[in-house]
């Protein structure tokens, strides 16, 4: 049985987060997963091939998360609002079935369920900024 799209997120968004801060072993993180979240181990076997699309374009992905924070070093922002960043725009850019403005709404959910009470307007500014330049202009009649 599919699990809903927002448990899947979130368990996308703490493989993110385990594998930015600790570099967990897979298998225990397999474990851990399913007894916590109680979830099935195919759906963390979807979950790991979703952490695996998403980091083949980290790089440019955190490239573009750096060209829009005027005022923090990359490496200064925090791991949670870091990753919810790099899932929102994994899911606004290279993901078709995701409509932007869900993948941004769902960034924000994620951003006030995991984060401070500062990361929504953070993850806010940045991610609506990189949709901004990233969306298609719209040519007058």
């Amino acid at each position: 049985m599919a699990i809903p799209q927002q448990k899947m997120r979130e368990l996308v968004f703490q493989m993110l987060y385990s594998h930015d801060v600790g570099h967990v072993n897979e298998t225990d993180m397999v474990a851990f997963l399913m007894a916590e979240l109680s979830v099935t181990r195919q759906a963390v076997k979807q979950a790991q091939e979703r952490v695996r699309q998403l980091l083949t374009h980290q790089t440019e992905i955190d490239a573009l998360i750096t060209q829009n924070t005027s005022s923090y070093e990359f490496d200064r922002i925090h791991s949670v609002e870091r990753n919810v960043l790099r899932l929102g725009v994994f899911e606004l850019l290279y993901d078709d079935a995701i409509p932007p403005k869900v993948a941004i709404a769902e960034a924000l959910r994620l951003a006030k369920k995991f984060g401070s009470p500062e990361s929504v307007s953070f993850v806010n500014a940045i991610i609506d900024g990189i949709y901004q330049k990233s969306a298609p202009k719209q040519q007058p009649d």
